[in-house]
């Protein structure tokens, strides 16, 4: 394993269980123990029967039943020892995605925009899975592989102690050999964990967007790159699991060499002298613990290479976990918001090298309508997270009511936000569900006024159980009919200031008349903050703000910016040239 510290995490979520590990460790020795001796009580059966007509049955009868009885108690222990262990070991895969999901919630959104949701959904779930059943059996062979070694160590010695030093003396070569093998594996691991987080994620991509990948006829290249995928994916984990599995028939190749000598130098013990003279009975147990002895060798050979797998998926799960969190939040309430916004010399950029929004500057007055307006990629979008604190200034600030936004709790903040995104948000529940996210105590009636304000009540009541319909992410809406659903979730809400990120984007031109006459009854007395491409929705703003490249090239209302024959004037024209 590359990384010790991998190993410390993960004894720390184990640490938590100690009382179980404790109990499984008592019953891991209980059940090598009767192992153990059940062949000693075989070795005596066999010394019972010494020769043609002197077998002495009443002892041979008193050992079966002693054999059952070791058995029985053997099986039982095995059956307690698994429950405990699933336990241990599921406990601690639960713990560790409780982790990894609540530090979800603490990244920052540049996180999430920047990596596939296929890798981090890969991470929590297939990575635990694997690590899980590493781990699982390496309780389960581990701890029973350990104690038995120890104990036919000691059986060996106390039947013979030169046989046992034979064994001892050879058993190293094993352990060297395995060792080196597995520690060249480790990389190879973590490279197959790497490619299954990727397909996962492009596979989830290819899903989600079946309709776009249709549409553009790109279903041949799609199968080419997830072909080439599964190669890699393939290619990795026959060489990881390749390599890996050359441990196991090498040291069965020096454990059968142990069991060849300790066959020989006992045969030639039991027809030596006297004073060296070993029973037949003797013998028999030497071998069965020689059996013994390199059986736990065998299986954490095997066990080493899951382990390699698993730490390699349990690092990945723990780079997610030791992710960077979002600036800490602020410790002051918002309260009652007047809705003045100022941003004073903010500069921001995604990537360092790459510059977006440099010094601005502007003021918003409370209960102003603001437009923003300008090509793809201005800067138009970054404004709203800004005001959201999705993401932090570079430098300079951004205030609302006169607070530096890093001082206030983003709870707060963003409870006097209403949004209307491009991008609508549907959560599994019933439509009333839906519209009441913002405010869950609402009524039916109040639930069916915004409603009817946002012009959704007609297709609502025309689902199968109306307002109870039971909708998701994969319901059957119209893209219009899912953005009437966010719009009546904001007139539902009302909260002092509004954010309207293209909110009509994909309602139609009628619609999308009576909609503006809520939107502006709606926008009156509220600061409002409105993202459009269709100019024709911003000719009514108080101030209309024109960026480029991350820069506010212009600033007025919508007549005043006509009339000036600048870049709002091209792009309104543009529009309406004909």
């Amino acid at each position: 394993m590359k990384n010790p510290g991998t190993l410390k995490r993960i004894l720390t979520y184990l640490g938590r269980r100690k009382f179980l590990i404790a109990l499984s460790i008592v019953f891991a020795g209980i059940s090598v123990a009767l192992t153990l001796y059940l062949p000693k009580v075989f070795g005596d059966v066999i010394d019972t029967m010494t020769g043609k007509g002197r077998v002495d049955f009443k002892e041979l009868f008193s050992l079966f039943i002693l054999a059952g009885a070791v058995i029985g108690a053997t099986a039982l222990t095995n059956w307690l020892m698994s429950v405990i262990n699933n336990r241990i070991t599921f406990g601690v895969a639960r713990d560790i995605r409780n982790t990894a999901s609540a530090k979800l919630h603490r990244l920052p959104l540049s996180y999430l925009d920047s990596h596939p949701a296929g890798d981090t959904v890969s991470r929590i779930i297939a990575d635990v899975d694997q690590f899980t059943d590493g781990l699982l059996m390496s309780f389960t062979q581990l701890f029973t592989g350990v104690i038995t070694i120890l104990g036919t160590v000691g059986f060996m010695i106390a039947i013979d102690w030169r046989i046992a030093a034979i064994v001892i003396v050879l058993t190293p070569l094993s352990l060297l050999l395995a060792r080196f093998i597995a520690s060249r594996t480790h990389s190879m691991f973590k490279t197959q964990a790497k490619v299954r987080g990727e397909q996962t994620a492009f596979i989830e991509e290819m899903t989600e967007n079946q309709k776009i990948v249709r549409a553009f006829g790109m279903e041949e290249e799609c199968m080419e790159r997830f072909t080439e995928m599964n190669d890699r994916l393939g290619k990795a984990a026959l060489k990881a699991t390749f390599f890996s599995s050359l441990v196991n028939p090498t040291t069965r190749i020096i454990y059968n060499i142990i069991y060849a000598v300790v066959a020989l130098t006992g045969a030639l013990t039991v027809i030596g002298p006297s004073s060296l003279s070993l029973t037949v009975g003797g013998l028999s147990c030497l071998l069965a613990y020689a059996t013994q002895y390199a059986k736990p060798f065998n299986e954490i050979s095997g066990v080493i290479a899951e382990l390699q797998s698993a730490f390699a998926c349990a690092e990945r799960v723990f780079e997610l976990i030791d992710e960077k969190e979002e600036a800490p939040d602020g410790d002051r309430e918002l309260g009652d918001c007047n809705g003045r916004v100022d941003f004073e010399s903010v500069f921001f950029s995604y990537s360092p090298e790459k510059k977006l929004i440099e010094d601005l500057s502007i003021s918003v007055k409370p209960g102003m309508r603001v437009a923003i307006v300008g090509p793809t990629g201005c800067g138009k979008t970054t404004l709203i997270n800004l005001l959201m604190r999705f993401y932090d200034a570079d430098s300079g600030c951004v205030r609302v009511d006169g607070k530096e936004l890093p001082t206030l709790k983003r709870r707060s903040l963003r409870k006097n936000y209403g949004m209307v995104l491009q991008e609508t948000v549907i959560r599994r529940g019933t439509v009333s569900e839906n519209i009441a996210m913002g405010r869950p105590d609402a009524t039916r009636e109040e639930i069916m006024a915004a409603a009817k304000e946002a012009h959704a009540h007609g297709f609502i009541k025309r689902l199968p159980k109306g307002y109870d319909t039971v909708i998701g992410p994969d319901t059957g809406l119209s893209g219009g009919q899912r953005q009437l659903l966010c719009i009546a979730r904001i007139m539902l809400t009302l909260p002092p200031m509004l954010i309207l990120d293209e909110a009509t984007s994909s309602i139609d031109t009628r619609t999308e008349m009576k909609i503006q006459d809520a939107f502006a009854k709606m926008m009156k007395g509220r600061t409002s903050f409105i993202v459009a491409h269709r100019l024709s929705t911003v000719r009514d703003a108080d101030l209309i703000l024109v960026m480029n490249n991350g820069t506010i090239i212009e600033s007025g209302t919508h007549d005043s910016l006509i009339e000036a024959g600048g870049f709002y004037a091209k792009l309104y024209n543009s529009q309406f040239e004909n």
